[in-house]
């Protein structure tokens, strides 16, 4: 059966996460405007970083708790890598919506204010509610989809 937007689109953010060289959590992001993809992250160490495979998960060596300290990680999250694609290629995100596969941090979102997108369409949450406060203030619209039978997340 043929998927339809949001199900295409959030299975190609899973897709992009396979990428993530991450050890505690693998997430996926993907940029869309008028149905045609603008940029695409997943999370991992920065290019030419030695990645977490190779040194180990500095949160989990520290017993950093989900949601908490992001600044003590190797890696990049998929929504920074994403916006930063589109950055480094030109694309404006102005007025785009992001599919990711977990909700954004409270860093990401305020990435994704100023990056002028306007819908975040998340597969599941994540214990940031500062980060949910901020999408509701900006007038962010944000959205679950659950995707179909054989979907990564089922």
């Amino acid at each position: 059966m043929r998927p339809d937007w949001d199900e295409y689109f959030m299975r190609i953010a899973f897709l992009v996460a396979e990428r993530s060289t991450c050890l505690r959590r693998k997430v996926g992001a993907v940029v869309v405007k008028d149905r045609r993809i603008l940029a695409t992250g997943y999370n991992g160490a920065p290019s030419g970083i030695p990645h977490c495979a190779e040194t180990g998960c500095l949160r989990e060596q520290l017993k950093v708790p989900s949601g908490q300290r992001h600044e003590l990680c190797r890696g990049l999250h998929a929504e920074q890598n994403a916006i930063i694609q589109a950055a480094l290629h030109g694309v404006s995100l102005k007025g785009s919506s992001m599919y990711v596969t977990t909700q954004p941090c409270i860093i990401c979102t305020k990435m994704l204010i100023n990056a002028g997108i306007k819908e975040v369409v998340i597969s599941e949450g994540y214990p940031d509610e500062l980060a949910r406060e901020f999408v509701e203030s900006a007038g962010i619209r944000i959205r679950h989809v659950h995707i179909g039978e054989g979907s990564p997340q089922n």
